[in-house]
């Protein structure tokens, strides 16, 4: 499964359910999608540094959050609050023992041109 984060127009949410019920009743497995009103907010959510995040904490696999930032080297607070922000949107898998975890294979960032201003 993968997620499919993009930029939409107002009220897409409707027709982006309804493609996920049909996937998921022709026995597939739905990807995740995250729409965003204009590039500018999407970039603002999904920034560098939260995609390294991302990469890094899916070729770690499941961990503590403690782990991930010793992994990084980064300052635990910090990564507490980003791996917080992307589950939030969805990015972030949170295990019943307090790991966090990437459920997605990939993210894919769909920009359509004539509308990134």
């Amino acid at each position: 499964m993968k997620a499919i984060i993009e930029v939409t127009k107002a009220g897409s949410i409707f027709a982006t359910a309804a493609r996920q019920l049909a996937e998921a009743r022709a026995g597939r497995s739905p990807d995740y999608r995250l729409g965003f009103e204009s590039a500018k907010s999407l970039f603002a959510e999904i920034t560098p540094a939260r995609l390294d995040l991302l990469d890094n904490l899916r070729r770690a696999g499941p961990c503590s959050v403690a782990r991930l930032a010793a992994a990084l080297g980064g300052d635990a607070g910090q990564v507490a609050a980003e791996t917080s922000r992307l589950a939030e949107l969805g990015l972030v898998e949170r295990g019943p023992d307090g790991t966090v975890a990437v459920p997605f294979d990939a993210i894919e960032i769909l920009l359509p041109l004539a509308r990134a201003a």
